[in-house]
């Protein structure tokens, strides 16, 4: 999540209110990344560089920019697929070699940008999953590239929460967790002791660039098991170490009662029972 996504102030569905009509969709931001990255495929270093750029647009995840100095453009071949864009202009795309190591779509560029967009020719912008490898400073870092405006806060909470599907109880606890992230709905996780319904693990795993690597949970409850209803991070990252082994259900398909007030409804992308499908 982002700025620019979700109920962030240029995402998709908002959640503050502006005094001014902003037009989301015609907005772009580029602003400096001052941070140290580096990306590896195939054992060779692709890029290092201190001088990246953040583009922001409504309703994607931010995307870093390198100058093309910091990049193995040696390492890039540029394809004959091309893309337009009414805010950034024609997209070109490249594709990775590393001798017999191919990546299609490993990268695009933006030769022409409009008068009114921001210096894009100057810059190119791997694409993440291209790389076996990306470096943040000296961290590893997965997922997506991080963005500045995005918080993860771990909060303990004394709070009477409870779980339901129907009349169904799934948790209840009186020592969960709570995180509230950036252009999220709160996420409340429970001790796993707290859980009283069927969990059973599914194959799926999922990555966050914040939390680290999400493990899912198929519930036996009301009419049959649930798939992929609730989650468990086993090893996450630091800004989520304090949710480790805890149980969260997505609030777009449970209902989550607080203190005796059930929390409102919301509408995620994850409020498809399909979502993990896609």
């Amino acid at each position: 999540m982002s700025l620019t996504v979700g109920s962030g102030p240029f995402g998709h569905d908002p959640a503050g209110e502006f005094n001014v009509e902003i037009p989301t969709e015609r907005i772009l931001l580029f602003e400096p990344f001052p941070r140290r990255m580096r990306a590896s495929a195939a054992g060779e270093r692709v890029l290092d560089s201190r001088r990246g750029r953040l583009l922001y647009e409504h309703g994607v995840l931010p995307r870093c920019y390198f100058p093309r100095a910091d990049v193995r453009m040696d390492l890039l071949e540029r394809t004959d697929e091309v893309s337009e864009s009414a805010l950034k202009g024609r997209t070109v795309h490249w594709r990775l070699r590393i001798g017999d190591h191919v990546v299609e779509d490993a990268a695009i560029s933006h030769p022409e940008p409009p008068e009114d967009a921001p210096a894009l020719d100057e810059y190119i912008a791997p694409r993440w999953a291209a790389m076996d490898e990306w470096l943040e400073e000296d961290d590893v870092a997965v997922g997506h590239v991080r963005d500045p405006y995005h918080r993860v806060d771990v909060l303990p909470s004394s709070r009477h929460v409870i779980v339901r599907i129907g009349d169904e109880v799934l948790a209840e606890s009186r020592r969960a967790r709570v995180i509230y992230e950036t252009g999220l709905p709160p996420r409340w996780y429970v001790p796993v002791e707290d859980v009283v319904a069927e969990l059973r693990p599914t194959e799926l795993e999922t990555v966050c660039a914040y939390k680290g690597f999400a493990n899912y949970w198929a519930v036996g409850a009301g009419d049959g098991a649930h798939v992929n209803l609730a989650w468990t991070y086993r090893e996450p990252l630091h800004d989520a170490a304090a949710v480790a082994d805890h149980v969260a259900f997505f609030n777009e398909r449970v209902e989550i009662q607080i203190d005796g007030e059930v929390e409102p409804p919301v509408r995620t992308p994850w409020s498809d029972p399909d979502w993990w499908k896609a």
